[in-house]
């Protein structure tokens, strides 16, 4: 264990109470609809937060990478959706994970993937389990409910003798919304969607035994799940102030942030400067478009009470700056003065996490332990 005052800075800190509560509240409202929950665990890469969001109750994670999926294998979790399409040259790393016992899904949205997948599963006499990709809402990859090339996938890998596990989507537009109603209808566009791609595969006689949906805001929004076996989101275990605009949690849910120290001031131009650049929060300024900007990142104090009105309003690789929204303050200096240590909360949790190689997770006691995270693809 650790004191808070014997770390350096900057360094990410989790706040682990909220993160439980984060992660409780997440599992109680999947329990109470029915459904699985897998959480997509790209936002923490770290098997001590994993590990946690199981013990509630989550079945199997998401992946973002494979390396993700190799470490998490590692540390004991065998239920792995690899959500990103699948390439030839990532097939031979997908097989050893599978040939080591790793209960690997993969994915594919078209028929060169799905193609590419059955030939390498046949020369190496493995039936990889493959989900199709389905885009509900225009956002990023996938296809559409009612494209025919849903059907051609689908028979190219039954055709192969690969294993259709199922379809999943991901509304990630829903982050574009901040009003319960819109939220509401994206979360039931991408449940209807995704269904309605399922049935059409069994209208033909094909599997799809998993119908998989989610991102943090539709998870939190939907009021039912008809239909779907289970959801998917990631973001909330920690949440941060995109979410927070977007109207799924407050300041005081946001889980994870960064100690950093005041090490200069400009006090000409209202600055104080602290040891958290860019290199420590990320250049994510997701909050920009939205109706609050943060800048860099919301003001606590090292206790993590916010500083209304202040924020890291500019980013160096080292250096962040620090400064009133409106007017300048002139007794910056005085208010924080060199050597004080602040928090400053993430516009992007995922962002911001990938970062730095650890965490230090801050328990009731204060007292905090190094977690480790992974890196890399």
């Amino acid at each position: 264990m650790t004191t808070m005052q014997e770390l350096g800075t900057p360094t990410a800190l989790i706040d682990t109470q909220r993160m439980q509560h984060n992660i409780e509240r997440m599992q109680e409202r999947m329990n109470a609809l029915g459904v699985r929950f897998r959480p997509h665990v790209k936002t923490s890469k770290c098997p001590s937060v994993a590990w946690a969001q199981i013990a509630a109750g989550a079945q199997g994670i998401t992946v973002s990478t494979l390396k993700e999926a190799e470490q998490f294998f590692d540390a004991g979790i065998t239920d792995i959706l690899y959500a990103v399409g699948m390439v030839p040259s990532k097939l031979p790393p997908a097989l050893a994970l599978r040939q080591r016992g790793c209960d690997l899904k993969i994915l594919a949205d078209n028929a060169a993937a799905a193609r590419e997948i059955g030939s390498f599963g046949k020369a190496h006499g493995e039936v990889f389990e493959v989900w199709i990709e389905i885009d509900t809402d225009g956002h990023r990859s996938g296809i559409k409910p009612e494209e025919d090339v849903l059907l051609e996938v689908a028979s190219v890998l039954q055709d192969a003798g690969m294993r259709l596990g199922g379809i999943m989507t991901h509304a990630g537009s829903s982050y574009d919304y901040d009003n319960p109603a819109a939220l509401l209808a994206i979360a039931e566009q991408e449940r209807a969607g995704a269904v309605r791609a399922a049935q059409r595969l069994r209208d033909v006689g094909l599997s799809c035994p998993v119908v998989s949906v989610g991102s943090t805001p539709t998870a939190l929004s939907a009021e039912h799940f008809d239909d779907v076996t289970e959801v998917r989101a990631g973001v909330y275990v920690f949440f941060d102030l995109v979410m927070r605009n977007v109207g799924v949690c407050t300041v005081d849910d946001i889980a994870l942030s960064v100690l950093t120290t005041v090490i200069g001031h400009q006090e000409e131009k209202g600055w104080a400067i602290v040891d958290a650049g860019w290199m420590a929060m990320s250049r994510d300024r997701g909050t920009q478009k939205q109706q609050h900007d943060f800048g860099y990142g919301q003001v606590c104090s090292a206790d993590g009470k916010v500083l209304e009105g202040y924020i890291l309003s500019g980013a160096n690789q080292e250096h962040g700056i620090l400064s009133r929204t409106g007017e300048p303050d002139r007794s910056i200096a005085e208010r924080f003065p060199i050597g004080m240590r602040l928090r400053i909360l993430p516009n992007h949790a995922c962002a911001t996490g990938a970062q730095h190689p650890e965490y230090q997770a801050v328990m009731s006691d204060g007292n905090t332990e190094t977690w480790l995270r992974f890196y890399g693809w």
